[in-house]
């Protein structure tokens, strides 16, 4: 199984839509978790419209880890999403609660890559680099962390300079993430190779850009606030995620084969 963890270096570029959108698109076993410590439990407010109540899904786990039952509790505290092989993670309902769960993300990180023998894989909703409450852990840790961006200059040069860090950071324990870019929005203004090219020169010169979603509002509101999309399955954004999926799914083959040529 992989774990993928998307965050923003700024803004709001459209994490938790690509995250779960992404999520429920592929037609997999997914383990979807909502880390964001801004708070809110956006997913369900959003994609559920509201009509379940924010259960204290990661304060029940902390409160697991204490008695060494997180592993066995996780699977419990899983929503399954209508019509999907989806199981979501619910975040917390307030950025205050995020701040107490230091202690959770290393053991969550491990109970989620535990999961191996049921096939399935992991995507996390990190939220925005830099947050009181931030789950770096997750990020660090992940076999592929993912930064999503806009196209336009404001977004692009919040992530320039995250990048070099996000990098250092990566290396420093121990470099088993790959890190790469997911532009939301392609040619708003600026193509996916342009924006390769400009952060290939903060990146040892090498493009970080692993692929693009495409903007789309209308199917974009199927995820964001559960509207009722026809035909979702063939519109652009479903299929730009399909197509990311895929080069996601790549990276970290080839990632992990670099790692173990360079431990030989």
């Amino acid at each position: 199984m992989a774990v993928i963890a998307l965050a923003s270096a700024s803004g709001s570029p459209g994490v938790t839509t690509t995250a779960l959108g992404w999520a429920l698109s592929r037609g997999r076993p997914t383990v979807l978790v909502d880390a964001d410590p801004t708070g809110g439990a956006a997913m369900l407010a959003g994609y559920l419209r509201g009509q379940l109540a924010p259960p204290d899904a990661l304060l029940d786990l902390w409160t697991a880890h204490q008695q060494d039952q997180l592993r066995s509790r996780l699977p419990g505290l899983l929503l399954s999403l209508p019509g999907s092989q989806v199981g979501l993670l619910p975040g917390t309902r307030s950025h205050v609660q995020a701040r107490s769960l230091a202690g959770l993300w290393e053991p969550l990180l491990a109970a989620l890559k535990a999961l191996e023998g049921t096939g399935q894989d992991v995507i996390v909703d990190v939220g925005r680099l830099g947050l009181a409450g931030s789950p770096a852990p997750l990020l660090h840790g992940a076999d592929l962390a993912l930064v999503v961006c806009r196209s336009d200059l404001v977004s692009l040069s919040a992530l320039r300079s995250w990048l070099t860090s996000l990098h250092t950071e990566l290396e420093d324990v121990g470099g088993a993430s790959s890190l790469g870019v997911v532009i939301v929005g392609p040619g708003r203004p600026y193509s996916q190779g342009e924006v390769g090219k400009v952060l290939a020169q903060v990146c040892g010169g090498r493009s970080p850009v692993l692929g693009s979603v495409a903007w789309d509002s209308k199917a974009a509101a199927a995820f964001s606030a559960g509207a009722q999309v026809r035909r979702l399955e063939s519109s652009k954004l479903v299929h730009s995620l399909e197509t990311l999926d895929e080069a996601a799914r790549q990276q970290i083959v080839s990632h992990a084969h670099a790692l173990t040529g360079a431990s030989s």
